[in-house]
């Protein structure tokens, strides 16, 4: 190959430079160190990016509005894939001399920018090494995400979005259909590795984790056994796999065809990369629809097709397979979009660029020159008289143009030694200063491209752009088209700038179901938390139910939240519902029968004080002192009524008036029975001879002895309500989804304070009764009282344990039948049988008979 015939120009007054990659050379090296230089591939499709060039500059010489008296001039080269090459190349681009194909040889005409389509890695040489004279460098492939920093790359531009885009792109995908076991395979780049870290880290952010990643060199391509090398990991999970390589290239269908021999049914790829299109497939393979594949933003050009279909054939100089890509234009298979009306014999097409829908970077090269053209037309206007026109004459705007220095400084390098090219660049740091100016216009431009669309560079020099997702589907006639089945557009809204039309999705068959689903573990479902298994990827966990008291209600949620306070977890686990409100009310059956047992005591405690009174002048109702017998009767009543404060909602009123009402209540009662075992053992010992006790016979003993300890009583209520009272409380946490409205006792010490008393006033009276249980005396009521405090103590013993473990209503109840229980045991044990002899043995309600009881 002869590489000093190689370029394509068309004249104008100002050039773009550009570099389209058409070949690819293999170097061999003789014994006398000669290279030698041997095509080795040809990118059919790239011959589209070419064209780009040629029709976007026609179409602004014809546009009016855009550079004015303007002629825009093209010199295009192809890059080999060849850093000597480029280097070389670029140097005559940016020289004016070369011999070429529509060459004015040693012409003066001026470079404006370089558009360029390397790889990332030419990319970023290239730059390097030619940023000194400050040109353009604008990129239409190339998504080397460290080159959007505008400090370090002040001087490059890009018509596609950065690969930061592309992996956060990959990621959303991967969230939409909750993808979370991915296998990565890619090359071994920088730029790559990087992109694939922020992926990494957004799939680990979102609960997924990458089950293989597997890398292999940039430099060359994938062989087959390295391929073989994938399929056999791929074969052995069940992941999502994601292929990052072939990123300016094509994934051959032999690839694919070979995936289908090697790989059992039911993967999904996602690709960054084009599969390689022809028109009939092999009859013997069915290739699945298993490919997500995204690429830059691209749109077909109606123009530029018909520019195709119908302009005069033009290639670059030595281009010698263009007459045959042109020649397959005109076979009757090709897409009418691109076929040309002409004669050819040819009966098999040779190349795959007759099939192509996406018609290679056209787009983006189309978008580059507009870029290029409008920075170029805002700074001319910017510098013309008036602002508005611009004429031949006005060339002073010329010098805030790199070219002026750039073109001697050139010509310098190929002329001079080494060490004059540094003397050139520093006598002309002025020109170069006034060169940034066309970095001015070009930097956040807004435009619009020959389509009408609305573009802009943002900050960073890179069009904001998004990504195409493509679906690679099957035909029915084995031929092979992408759809367009979702969008990424990272300058887009939130919530808008992620989109998939799942309807447009064709599945392989082999899905059972729809989006399929790549995990290591099931999904847990509302209700189940994920528990990691140890030792294993965090994605890969068992899925146990929540506790009590929690709830999960989306899927693979790593905690269970707690309900609130006032609700509690349905049955699922999977929402809080309110919790049940309960209290001991009257109209529940346990309510009832409380109701009708206090009732029902203070019915015949009413009875029995009818008795004592209508009876009153009989020696049993006389006998130990009966107006202490009316007040623990009463006593006994207050008691049972005191019951029905404890049923019904509790309000703060009714909770400080039951336990208040209680304890003063029964300290009347206990200091009656107090006062009248007092005076069982004063009558016996008033009845010896002798004795001085008569004076403690009446009844205001008896009466101070009443009074005294309900007032002890009372003052302890007293401090108790001080201090603090008790109130209504909504107990959540007692029961499971129950509130329960309770009393809440404020002090517990003052409640127990209160119990305590009323225990050691029936410990007084006990004692006292006990011991006078025997006395030979005929109003001997001892053992009556003994008795009757026996049961009130043993009543309120059970009672404290009974209490404390009991819950809600039922310890409200448990209070309720200790109060009527004791109250029923005084009144049992003391005027039973008293009733009884005035009701049914009257006769022996009489002194003499009662001396002998």
């Amino acid at each position: 190959m002869n590489f000093k015939e190689d370029g394509y120009y068309m004249d104008g007054d100002i050039i773009i430079g550009g570099f389209v990659q058409q070949y690819s050379v293999e170097l061999t090296k003789s014994i006398s160190n000669v290279i030698s230089f041997k095509t080795s591939i040809y990118y059919s499709i790239h011959t589209y990016n070419f064209l780009a060039f040629v029709f976007a500059v026609e179409e602004i010489n014809n546009n009016s509005k855009l550079l004015p008296n303007i002629t825009l001039g093209l010199h295009i080269k192809d890059s080999y894939r060849y850093t000597r090459k480029i280097i070389e190349s670029a140097m005559k681009i940016l020289a004016g001399q070369s011999t070429i194909v529509n060459f004015k040889c040693k012409s003066s005409r001026t470079v404006a920018a370089i558009i360029e389509g390397f790889t990332d890695e030419e990319t970023y040489g290239f730059y390097n090494l030619f940023q000194i004279y400050h040109y353009p460098q604008v990129s239409y492939i190339s998504q080397n995400l460290y080159m959007s920093d505008p400090v370090q790359y002040p001087y490059f531009y890009r018509t596609v979005p950065t690969e930061l885009h592309l992996s956060v792109g990959i990621g959303k995908l991967l969230k939409y259909f909750g993808w979370k076991w991915v296998s990565i395979f890619s090359t071994d780049d920088e730029s790559s590795m990087r992109a694939l870290q922020i992926l990494k880290e957004g799939i680990e952010r979102n609960g997924g984790c990458i089950a293989l990643y597997q890398t292999f060199p940039h430099q060359t391509r994938i062989t087959h056994l390295e391929f073989q090398k994938i399929h056999r990991a791929i074969k052995q999970s069940s992941t999502v796999n994601i292929y990052y390589f072939y990123k300016n290239d094509v994934f051959l269908l032999n690839n694919v065809l070979d995936l289908e021999r090697n790989v059992r049914k039911g993967q999904v790829f996602i690709t960054i990369t084009e599969v390689e299109i022809r028109k009939i497939i092999e009859n013997h393979f069915q290739i699945s629809n298993k490919f997500f594949i995204f690429k830059p933003y691209k749109k077909v050009m109606p123009k530029f097709l018909k520019l195709i279909r119908e302009m005069k054939p033009v290639w670059l100089a030595i281009d010698h397979n263009a007459k045959r890509w042109w020649k397959d234009l005109c076979h009757s298979s090709c897409s009418k979009k691109i076929r040309r009306d002409c004669n050819s014999t040819n009966t098999n097409i040779t190349y795959i660029h007759c099939f192509s829908t996406i018609f290679g970077s056209s787009y983006s090269v189309y978008n580059a020159v507009y870029a290029v053209a409008h920075a170029l037309h805002d700074m001319i206007m910017s510098g013309s008289g008036n602002g508005t026109t611009w004429t031949r004459e006005n060339r002073e705007v010329f010098n805030y143009l790199p070219w002026k220095v750039t073109l001697a400084f050139v010509r310098g390098i190929i002329h001079s030694k080494e060490k004059e090219w540094y003397t050139l660049a520093l006598n002309d740091r002025v020109t170069f200063t006034r060169a940034v100016k066309l970095h001015h216009f070009l930097r956040n431009l807004h435009f619009k491209n020959g389509l009408g669309e609305e573009m802009y560079l943002d900050e960073n020099g890179d069009l904001a752009t998004g990504y195409n997702i493509l679906n690679l589907i099957v035909l029915p006639d084995r031929t092979l088209k992408y759809k367009v089945v979702g969008h990424y557009n990272p300058y887009a809204p939130l919530g808008q700038d992620f989109t998939i039309d799942e309807k447009a999705i064709v599945w392989e068959r082999s899905f059972t179901q729809k989006p399929p689903q790549f995990r290591c573990s099931p999904s847990c479902h509302p209700g189940y938390r994920k528990l990691t298994k140890e030792g294993k990827p965090i994605c890969c966990y068992d899925c146990i139910p929540c506790a009590e008291g929690e709830i999960s209600n989306q899927t693979d949620m790593d905690t269970c939240t707690t309900c609130p306070d006032d609700q509690w977890p349905n049955q699922k686990r999977d929402t809080c519902i309110p919790k049940i409100i309960t209290f001991l009310s009257f109209e529940e059956l346990l309510g009832i029968a409380l109701t009708s047992m206090s009732l029902f005591f203070f019915l015949i405690t009413t009875v029995i004080l009818g008795i004592f009174i209508y009876y009153r002048d009989t020696p049993i109702v006389r006998a130990n002192n009966r107006h202490i017998s009316y007040i623990l009767l009463i006593s006994l009543k207050l008691c049972f009524l005191c019951s029905l404060l404890f049923i019904g909602h509790p309000e703060d009123v009714t909770c400080i008036l039951r336990q208040t009402t209680f304890g003063i209540t029964f300290s009347i009662a206990l200091s009656s029975v107090l006062a009248k075992t007092i005076t069982v053992v004063t009558a016996f010992q008033a009845a010896k001879p002798g004795s001085k006790l008569h004076k403690w016979m009446g009844s205001r003993v008896s009466n101070s002895i009443v009074l005294s300890g309900s007032l002890i009583q009372t003052f302890l209520c007293l401090a108790w309500l001080y201090t603090a009272p008790p109130f209504a409380f909504l107990n959540m946490r007692s029961e499971i989804g129950i509130i329960i409205i309770e009393c809440n006792e404020g002090s517990v010490i003052a409640f127990y304070c209160v119990l305590g008393y009323l225990g050691f006033l029936a410990g007084i009276s006990f004692i006292i009764a006990f011991l006078a249980r025997n006395l030979p005396d005929s109003f001997n009521e001892a053992k009556n009282i003994t008795f009757s405090i026996l049961v009130f103590c043993s009543v309120w013993i059970s009672f404290i344990p009974t209490y404390m473990s009991s819950k809600g209503k039922y310890m409200v109840a448990v209070e309720i039948f200790a109060i009527l229980t004791s109250s029923t045991g005084l009144l049992g044990c003391i005027f039973f049988p008293k009733c009884y002899i005035i009701l049914l043995r009257p006769e022996r309600n009489n002194k003499k008979d009662l001396r002998k009881i």
